[in-house]
């Protein structure tokens, strides 16, 4: 039971985000309207836990990301509650984790997805930006206001080749799927490498994409990426940060064929 409230309280930034419906200032061609007035804090000058182009482990019906550790500003759904010593949030959460064995998960801008970088923001569809084929299947670890073991630092973890670095860790986050009431018309996004050297119809990465259609998601031993709801890594870089730079975007198509999605990567949406 604790862990199916954990779960259901951290698929409010799904909902908050579809709910959304003013028009915003920013976004490509078929983003969802986002408005700016939402329940977001920022959390300043702290450590935190970045989860945005994160790989994930699952087991028992958790994802096991492996995240980068920075410090700065960053940003978060509140995630308030009240306390014996008073009400707290994401940020009073986090700093108390600094001497207690633990971080947040929160978000600030990826910089390497800047056009030019070696990363971009893939697009798996939904049921408005699917043309020709089909809505992309939903499985993606949900990691804002994931906790993080500091313990796991430098250490080995399952689902994982190597020892992870000093500035690396792993949260363990929510697996948004379409029955956790996570679908949404204009699908979702994970981050994946990119080719900025590349020609032409070659910058874009397959196994991104692939990401978008991962058998068994939620079966232990997966594999899948941290994503949000389309839009989401744009909002809230405009919230932090006032701007949002021109990013690498990719834009991902799947096919379904005998009962089986794929997914391939389609068009580099990248802003000339």
């Amino acid at each position: 039971m604790r862990i199916v409230n954990w779960v259901i309280g951290h698929m409010s930034i799904i909902a908050t985000l579809q709910l959304i419906t003013t028009v915003g200032a920013f976004g490509f061609q078929n983003d969802p309207a986002l408005d700016p007035n939402t329940p977001f804090v920022v959390c300043e000058d702290q450590k935190y836990a970045l989860c945005a182009e994160a790989s994930c482990f699952v087991y028992d019906g958790v994802a096991y990301c492996k995240c980068d550790v920075l410090k700065g500003d960053s940003i978060s759904l509140q995630d308030d509650f009240f306390s014996p010593i008073g009400e707290r949030n994401v940020c009073s959460v986090n700093q108390q984790g600094k001497t207690n064995g633990y971080m947040v998960s929160t978000f600030s801008f990826p910089t390497n997805v800047e056009k030019g970088g070696r990363a971009a923001v893939y697009t798996c569809p939904g049921t408005n930006n699917a043309g020709t084929g089909v809505p992309a299947a939903v499985a993606y670890g949900q990691c804002d206001g994931g906790i993080c073991f500091k313990s796991t630092t430098g250490q080995r973890f399952p689902g994982f080749d190597r020892r992870l670095e000093e500035d690396e860790i792993i949260c363990s986050c929510p697996i948004s799927t379409g029955g956790t009431g996570s679908e949404d018309a204009f699908g979702y996004q994970v981050f994946g490498p990119y080719h900025p050297r590349a020609i032409e119809g070659k910058r874009c990465d397959a196994t991104a994409c692939a990401a978008c259609s991962v058998p068994n998601p939620t079966a232990n031993g997966s594999t899948i990426s941290v994503g949000a709801p389309t839009g989401s890594a744009r909002f809230l870089t405009q919230q932090l940060d006032g701007s949002v730079p021109q990013l690498n975007e990719c834009l991902c198509k799947c096919t379904e064929e005998n009962g089986n999605t794929t997914c391939a990567t389609a068009t580099d949406t990248t802003q000339p």
